[in-house]
């Protein structure tokens, strides 16, 4: 059992007892938490970089074995229960939630692992639409659990990189590592340094001074899902119109400013813009690690502001509330920095606030936004957590 935390130890017991009660058998629990990115959006499918922190928000897996070679698989967010075969999985999603976890089983016995049939129940408190990485959190517990059930060694990065190949092979959703990157590795009190394209990667402590907040606009715009799969394609339209001058280009990654003045001049305004933002955010990334590695957390906030600028203007997925939402919170004392974070079109945005300025921060953000909107925000304090474990 997981010790340490009361309420956390209290959440795992009622799992198991749940668990117990419904299939007569006592489970394994395992646990991935959700994400929110300080910094670097929409560079991760660009081969670039990244600042992801792992959330105390999370996803459990309760897990026992079976005789047969069934999944049976009961969500207690969803209040479903369904049964797979697993010699006979769907070769692509139906758009259900149990997406995320055949497909994870699939791309496991595709890469060579043994399963073996399985009970699961599942619950998680990562809010959903809210651009926290709900799905990447659901993927990396099942994929660590069914792998732990099967007797496998686990390697994290493959699992992480099985996990994305799940989401853009069975879900059908375009996205980079970085949500089940992060979710495989976090570490408690640590950002963590991603290099997109080699997975090289480094911890950098976030140290004592100030907390995460986290602040859902609680709008999801419906546009999101395929204006997501639209940025990456022209993005990709980028990358072809510089490779047909620089050979060396495989991803937005490989393409600096100069580059842009000297060779966008054929492209689209829009894609012009779209490649801007990749290459400016990139750097922005690597200024930030500095910042944080000098404590430097003016200059850290400085750059989150200036990403979400370019998100509005050069990327185009941010929105109104969002806007608003970084508007409010840049006028609160002790903020260092504010920033949509996620896919865009709605969610959450992060922002960096002094310690000793959270309680009066949230204040002043649910005043503001709720005058303007008429909606009520919900805001999150938060610390980096731990990756995927288990916890019983």
């Amino acid at each position: 059992m997981h010790r340490g935390n009361p309420e956390i130890e209290n959440q795992v017991q009622g799992l198991i007892e749940r668990f117990t009660q419904l299939f007569k058998v006592a489970p394994r629990i395992f646990q991935a938490p959700g994400r929110v990115n300080l910094i670097g959006e929409h560079t991760d499918y660009n081969d670039g970089f990244v600042m992801p922190a792992a959330i105390g928000f999370c996803t459990r897996v309760a897990i026992a074995p079976r005789r047969d070679r069934k999944l049976v698989i009961r969500s207690e967010n969803f209040a479903e229960q369904l049964e797979f075969d697993l010699d006979a999985l769907p070769d692509k999603g139906s758009g259900h939630w149990s997406d995320y976890v055949i497909g994870v089983a699939k791309a496991l016995s595709s890469s060579g692992s043994t399963l073996i049939g399985a009970t699961l129940l599942i619950e998680g408190d990562v809010p959903q639409g809210a651009g926290l990485s709900s799905s990447a959190s659901l993927e990396v517990a099942v994929g660590y659990a069914l792998l732990d059930l099967a007797g496998d060694a686990i390697d994290l990065a493959k699992l992480a990189l099985l996990c994305q190949k799940a989401e853009n092979e069975f879900v059908g959703a375009r996205c980079g590592i970085m949500d089940q990157f992060i979710s495989s590795h976090g570490q408690d009190g640590q950002a963590l340094l991603l290099d997109c394209r080699s997975l090289e990667h480094r911890l950098l402590p976030l140290g004592d001074e100030a907390n995460l907040v986290i602040c859902n606009t609680m709008v999801r715009h419906s546009i999101s899902g395929g204006e997501y799969n639209r940025r990456r394609a022209e993005c990709e339209a980028g990358v072809r119109g510089f490779a047909a001058h620089l050979p060396g280009v495989r991803a937005l990654r490989d393409v600096t400013l100069n580059d842009l003045a000297t060779y966008g001049g054929g492209l689209p305004d829009t894609i012009v813009r779209r490649c801007r933002h990749v290459i400016t955010e990139n750097s922005r990334v690597l200024q930030a690690a500095s910042a944080l590695e000098r404590k430097d957390l003016g200059t850290f906030g400085t750059l989150m502001r200036e990403s979400h600028v370019s998100l509005r203007e050069d990327f185009e997925v941010s929105c109104a509330e969002l806007d608003l939402m970084v508007e409010v919170a840049g006028q609160a004392p002790g903020v260092y920095g504010a920033r949509m974070t996620g896919g865009g079109f709605g969610g959450c945005t992060i922002n960096l606030v002094r310690r000793d300025c959270v309680a009066e921060f949230k204040a002043h953000v649910d005043e503001g936004y709720r005058r303007s909107t008429g909606r009520v925000a919900e805001i999150y304090v938060c610390s980096a957590a731990n990756g995927v474990k288990r916890v019983a």
